[in-house]
């Protein structure tokens, strides 16, 4: 398959998949809890970082129980070692875009929160679907990566919304110890 592709299709996928490479997760979940910090969002930062560095402890995890072998087709574009089960790049997709969706709906007005989620998922799917057109991963390693990154995403977005909730109850005036609710 891959051997019938226009190189330009194959540099393409190879851009998408460098989105998910752990090198530029790192880095964009450094460039966004300090955003957040500058903000002085702290709640948020907390809850972005733990989300990133949480996918970066249950991904190698889950490849250590499974220890499945990538597939045997070696390409010039990218060659990958470790366990391929589940897929890393996938569930850090999903985690990364998805935290950033969240963020968007909980910062932006109204008109950008279908939009961010929009990308968000199509860029996790492009993600996700350029591992296996370059042959590093099999489509079921993809798969159990969307399936881990959103368990792991709505475990992290359920957290922070817990915290904010417990937070503005506290904060709630009381009557003759009786809670009023804004």
């Amino acid at each position: 398959m891959i051997d019938h592709v226009p190189e330009l299709a194959l540099r393409a996928f190879y851009l998408i998949t460098v989105v998910g490479n752990r090198e530029t997760l790192i880095t964009l979940g450094v460039v966004v809890t300090a955003a957040l910090l500058v903000l002085r969002r702290r709640g948020l930062a907390l809850g972005w970082a733990l989300a990133m560095l949480g996918n970066g402890a249950l991904n190698p995890t889950l490849k250590h129980v499974f220890e499945r072998a990538r597939p045997i087709h070696p390409t010039h574009w990218l060659t990958e070692d470790g366990f391929s089960f589940p897929s890393g790049h996938s569930s850090g997709a999903v985690i990364a875009m998805g935290m950033l969706a969240y963020l968007a709906v909980r910062l932006l007005p109204r008109r950008w929160h279908v939009p961010a989620w929009i990308a968000a998922a199509g860029l996790a799917f492009s993600i996700g679907a350029s591992r296996v057109f370059l042959r590093v991963h099999f489509p079921s390693d993809v798969l159990a990566g969307f399936a881990s990154g959103t368990a792991w995403l709505t475990i992290s977005i359920a957290s922070i919304e817990l915290a904010r909730w417990a937070k503005r109850r506290r904060r709630a005036p009381q009557v003759s110890g009786v809670e009023l609710t804004r």
